[in-house]
Order: structure tokens, then sequence, then C-alpha cells
């Protein structure tokens, strides 16, 4: 029984037709007709594959992984290519760490950005119209709320996302204690809905879009981005956090060739049968690990701490009870090691040193803001986490430049009209709910930003 519908169902519109609607879309969004989209070809150890596998899953693209060293018809493609007197093609067959995407239409693109793949597949990366009431930065859970709240009270809303809707929590692969959905979804489900919901309200979505700077123009707030300029009233800020790197020798050149950081979901088929390791204590390691554990032949769960006491209780119970998993508690790696992919690690718990056989290590360590691009724009504390409300005040009093009696608002930024919201904010709760919370309730600050102009 996959699922049911409670009679009477009238009135339809009700209690039926949204029924419909909501499993027909969940069906599409996992069915695979015959396939005619894009084709990847890249080694499996390609990084820059990675990055592209990762970039068109996140985005909902349907594509085709050929590898040219390991499949028939990737060598055939790539053959293909050569035949056609391309020398990119020629590039690509002679060095698999060079990836081609292919179009349906039989042209293709060698080691593309992500944007040029988005122009061609016709995602949006220009804005549409010249001035906007809110402009959001970043797409996940808070920054989508902020769009579907924006959009349906009324305002002019365009959010930007310099990778995929989403975020950090796009990456998740099960989310069992999100409100209202009793069997769990996973962070690409729930990315969708929000974009699909946001959308259909009337947000504009510029994506993959990066904004490279944020200045003050009073009235007006201009949001610079790589493609151009938006002017807008009033801006949130929900960029969020990125998890930090492995300081380790080896560590950058084995980044997507075995050393991964998020992104569970788009290479854990490839570790069936394999070792593998998840580093981090919080919630987002612990779904990898239940994720992984249903592929990988053995999976180690690395936590510094002596206790896993960052997770949560449903989390930490379904570890426990799975047979292919192994907590190290008061423990960190301290090597990677690999030629052309990750294969072996050193593992220190407590005071002894272990080397360990490993295909692939995904690391959830730390949190660090994506906030390098604001600047001086507004204040931050030392780590780069976003000042907001009474935080931004000294001695009582707001900051120099404010240029308004009044005091910030909850969510206010140290420049007026700017808004912050999600983990990207200072003290922030770091879960998906608060995120989301944050999210609808800077939206009602910018409406009583915009009533005092």
């Amino acid at each position: 029984l996959d699922h049911y519908i409670l009679k009477p169902w009238d009135p339809p519109e009700e209690r039926l037709f949204p029924i419909l609607d909501d499993l027909l879309t969940d069906w599409s969004a996992t069915f695979r007709p015959a396939f005619e989209g894009i084709r990847l070809l890249a080694g499996r150890w390609a990084p820059r594959g990675h990055e592209i596998r990762d970039f068109l899953t996140r985005n909902g693209i349907p594509y085709a992984w050929l590898d040219p060293e390991a499949d028939a018809d990737g060598r055939a493609l790539a053959a293909s290519l050569v035949g056609d007197g391309a020398a990119p093609g020629a590039a690509a067959e002679q060095d698999p760490a060079i990836p081609v995407v292919v179009f349906p239409d039989g042209t293709h693109l060698v080691d593309p950005a992500s944007r040029e793949i988005g122009e061609r597949v016709g995602l949006s990366v220009h804005a549409a119209r010249p001035f906007y009431d809110l402009a959001i930065i970043g797409g996940g859970p808070a920054g989508l709320a902020a769009a579907v709240y924006g959009a349906s009270e009324g305002l002019k809303t365009v959010l930007v996302e310099r990778e995929a809707p989403g975020g950090q929590a796009g990456t998740t692969s099960r989310i069992e204690n999100y409100l209202g959905f009793p069997a769990g979804l996973s962070g690409g489900d729930l990315a969708r809905r929000a974009l699909t919901q946001a959308r259909r309200l009337g947000a504009e979505i510029l994506s993959p879009a990066d904004v490279r700077d944020l200045r003050r123009e009073d009235p007006y707030r201009i949001v610079v981005t790589d493609e151009g300029e938006i002017s807008c009233q009033t801006v949130i800020v929900a960029t969020g956090v990125s998890y930090r790197t492995l300081d380790l020798p080896d560590a950058d050149r084995l980044a997507g060739a075995g050393v991964y950081y998020g992104a569970a979901t788009t290479e854990a088929v490839l570790y069936r049968d394999a070792e593998v390791g998840v580093v981090g204590g919080g919630n987002s390691a612990g779904q990898a690990v239940v994720y992984l554990a249903r592929f990988a032949e053995r999976v180690h769960l690395v936590i510094r701490g002596e206790a896993n006491s960052g997770m949560s209780q449903y989390l930490i119970e379904q570890i426990d009870a799975l047979p292919n998993v192994v907590v190290h508690l008061t423990s960190s790696i301290t090597a990677v090691r690999g030629a052309t992919h990750l294969d072996e690690v050193a593992l220190t718990e407590g005071d002894v040193a272990t080397d360990m056989p490993m295909a692939a290590m995904f690391v959830f360590i730390g949190q660090q803001p994506r906030t390098d691009w604001l600047g001086d724009a507004v204040l931050r504390d030392r780590p780069g986490f976003v000042l907001t409300g009474p935080a931004v005040l000294t001695d009582g009093r707001p900051p120099a430049g404010w240029g308004s009696p009044r005091e910030p608002l909850l969510l206010e930024t140290s420049m007026p009209g700017v808004f912050a919201a999600g983990d990207v904010r200072q003290r922030s709760v770091k879960r998906i709910a608060s995120a989301v919370g944050e999210g609808s309730m800077a939206v009602q600050f910018v409406h009583q930003y915009l009533a005092g102009l």
C-alpha cells in the first residue's frame, strides 16, 4: 500500500486533487523514463566530474554519467567526439579527469562551469526585473521560506542561489524530525517542494548565480552578482554555512576523489560493498551514516568528543541498531593517502594511531558562514557570522551611519533594510525547522521596515 485516501472527499478541490497532485509530483521526481537528456563523460575519480554530478543532481536535471575508462558506452562516446574532429573530445578521451557534458542536440562543453550548464538547460541566471521589493541571497531552507512568504504576501521577490536550491540541507539523505512528515523526507525532496511552491507564488529564482557584493544607495540596496546588479528595497541574507575542510596533507588533492564534504546522496551508490568513513558528530553526519550503511560494507563514524551528544536521539538509536556501523569516539583522522583517489586513512583513537583502508571519507565538521562576499557591508563576529538586532548595538546605540532614530529590528543587520536568517546569523539554532522559521519571520520584519519608509 503506497497511499490511501479517505472518503468522502468532497469537496475534491480540497480533499482529492491536492493529494493526487502531490503524489504525482513525488512520482515524477523519481520516475526514470527512457533517457534522452544530458550525458556526462568523466572518470570516476575526476574531482570536476563529481562537482558537475552534484550540481546536476541537486538541481533536478536528468543526466547519464559515462566513464570513458570503465564503460563501453563511455569509450564509444569519447571516440565519437574524436571522430568529429573536436580537439576537446580528444582531450577528454586522453584524460578522464577532464569532464565533457554532451547535450541532447549533440553539442558539448569541455570542463564547463556550473553557470554554463545552467544556461544551456534553461536555468535562469539573469534578473527579469529592474527592481524588486525583496532580494534573498541564498536558497537554503531559510531563503526558500522567505521566498515563499515574500511572494505570497505581494512582494516582488527574487532569490539568488550560487549552487542549487536546498543549500546544505538539500544534500541531507533523510530528515525524520521535520514537522508534518511522519515518514520523513530527504533534503532534496524538501528543497524541490519549497522551490515549486515559491515559483508558483511568483518568486523569481536565479540559480546558479554568485553574489559578489552588497552596497547601500538610499533608499535602495544594490546586490552585485556575477551577471550584473539587482536593485531592491530590502535584502535577506540567508547564505548559510559550509563544512570546514580537512587540514591535512593531500586532503585538497583528494577532494572529490574519495574525500567529500557532504554530498553523501550523490556518491553513496558508488561505494557499494566498500569501507567508508564519516567524520562529524552532528545530525548531518548521522543522517549520512544511516544512508551510507544501505550500500557500504562497513561505515566508520569518527567523532572527536567523548560521547555522541551532538546528534538527535532518533539518529543515535538508528546508528546503534546498524550492524555494519562502527563508532569511534575521541577520535580523528590524521592522514589521508592515495595516488589517484583515497584508499587509506590514519585514524587516531585516543593515543593509538591505526592505518585503515578506506574507499571514501565524508566530512561534516565545523561550520563556517558564507559571508566573505559581504566585506564591510554589515557587522560580523570573528568567525564571520552576521550580527543582528541587539547584537549590532554598542552601549545601546546603533552603529555609525545607521541614519535612523529607531533601533534595529530583531533580524536586521547593521545596514538598515538588510536582514539575516538561518545558519548565517550569529547564535542561530542550527536546525532546518528553525531556519525555515527565521526565513518567514524575516519577511514580517521586511514589511515593518517598508512601512516605515
